[in-house]
């Protein structure tokens, strides 16, 4: 008994030390993102203006806006989901549906989990090696292909982890009605799991948004307003990296006014995932 009674108040007190230590840990993670977001506020709101929708980016002493880089980012995550996606879906569904544990599908669970904690700066090297050194000049296909090098491991983990929460026995009812493997998928489990999917292209659109490094090495960048995607073009994150380091006042205001819409965005779409992701679970 003296033990017991000895071992409950050393308990109790450890207990006591985590949990405060796990409230301080939250309190400081959300007091830094409040921090954030009221800089973002405070630089990047009194910066907006029908300017910044309507005018292309222009030299310093000229009202300019970010019309050029608002449509650059979204032609390039455009090109990226079109590429990543199939492939991150289709990979995915290989992986929960037909790979199991095969050999074939841990070397590419092993790829895919690389892929994830790859630096972006190598995946932009890597295909500006593969695209613009072959082509001889920068594009924004290829900085959309770097954007879906980066998307579609994050579409893989997500259709796969989605693909193996599915019941068997929805598979054996649908397969003893005589529907082939593929119909199965497409019509009993794809359909269980459509939120997860979208949710998972959601954070791959929100992830492929927000990088800079793989543009510097392959769309570069470009002032004017281009919807062409065979030559360099612009992008919100270029455009915050090359504003952010000028001398000028007004360019250094873009620079906050774009940061505050690529943040909101961002936010936007984990927003729409968390809801989707909610979703799931109530089903």
């Amino acid at each position: 008994m003296t033990a017991a009674a000895n071992l409950y108040p050393r308990r109790r007190a450890r207990n006591v030390i985590w949990t405060v230590l796990a409230y301080g840990a939250t309190a400081l993670g959300l007091a830094m993102l409040t921090i954030i977001l009221a800089t973002l506020l405070w630089n990047g709101f009194g910066g907006l203006s029908l300017d910044v929708f309507t005018k292309n980016t222009a030299p310093p002493g000229v009202v300019g806006g970010l019309l050029n880089s608002i449509v650059g980012s979204i032609i390039m995550t455009v090109i990226g989901l079109a590429i990543g996606a199939p492939l991150g879906i289709l990979a995915g569904t290989y992986l929960a549906e037909y790979g199991a544990n095969s050999r074939l599908a841990v070397v590419v669970r092993f790829i895919n989990d690389i892929l994830l904690s790859a630096p972006s700066i190598i995946v932009g090297l890597f295909i500006y090696q593969l695209l613009v050194v072959t082509v001889g000049h920068f594009s924004a296909l290829a900085g959309g292909v770097s954007l879906a090098v980066l998307g579609a491991p994050i579409m893989v983990r997500t259709t796969e982890d989605m693909l193996n929460l599915v019941p068997n026995s929805l598979r054996e009812a649908a397969s003893a009605l005589g529907m082939p493997r593929s119909l199965v998928i497409r019509n009993v489990a794809y359909r269980a799991v459509a939120s997860g999917i979208i949710t998972g292209i959601l954070l791959a659109i929100a992830r492929m948004t927000g990088e800079t490094a793989p543009l510097i090495f392959t769309a570069l960048g470009n002032s004017l307003f281009t919807v062409d995607p065979r030559g360099p073009m612009s992008a919100l994150p270029l455009i915050i990296y090359e504003f952010a380091r000028s001398p000028y006042a007004e360019q250094q205001r873009l620079a906050w006014t774009g940061a505050l819409i690529l943040t909101f965005a961002v936010l936007g779409l984990s927003i729409m995932a968390r809801v989707l992701s909610a979703s799931i679970k109530q089903k």
